[in-house]
């Protein structure tokens, strides 16, 4: 393996590592935003965020896949999600066959509490990403996705 402290990077290479960090603290800001406009701790609000998101796409969260979803332990996202389930913020449901599914969806308190918050917040990403011909997403979301992966194995790597 490469030492990166000794293999040089190119100019537009670094470029885009400082646009990927400028991006997470970007998002992180959002976050913490959103969480102070839902009066929620952070993990909470990211937590909700990411339920939200997932219903909002048809594809409704378990409580497994929003832990993986937000870097927690199962028994992290139950205390969680039982915050978040006592402020009337979320349900937990068994809609599938298999009734030991659980899937996460928000209240319509939280998806009202959300909806203005995105009114507030969302604008100025949904006109840069409209600006954005289809092809160019498409070649953004797998070099994102690369990115993630390789940052995951590094994370995995890590704690082996």
């Amino acid at each position: 393996m490469d030492d990166v402290f000794e293999t040089p990077w190119d100019a537009s290479q670094v470029e885009v590592m400082e646009a990927l960090q400028a991006w997470a603290v970007a998002f992180a800001e959002l976050n913490q935003l959103m969480s102070s406009w839902l009066d929620l701790p952070t993990s909470d609000a990211n937590a909700l965020g990411q339920v939200l998101w997932a219903d909002s796409s048809g594809e409704p969260l378990s409580p497994a896949r929003l832990g993986q979803r937000i870097g927690m332990t199962s028994g992290s996202v139950t205390v969680l999600l039982n915050r978040l389930e006592a402020a009337g913020l979320l349900e937990r449901s068994r809609e599938h066959v298999d009734r030991r599914r659980v899937s996460l969806r928000p209240t319509p308190t939280a998806r009202e509490r959300a909806r203005a918050f995105t009114e507030m917040s969302t604008a100025e990403i949904s006109a840069a990403l409209q600006e954005i011909p289809a092809a160019e997403l498409e070649n953004f979301t797998t070099f994102i996705r690369r990115m993630v992966g390789a940052a995951s194995d590094a994370a995995n790597r890590l704690r082996g």
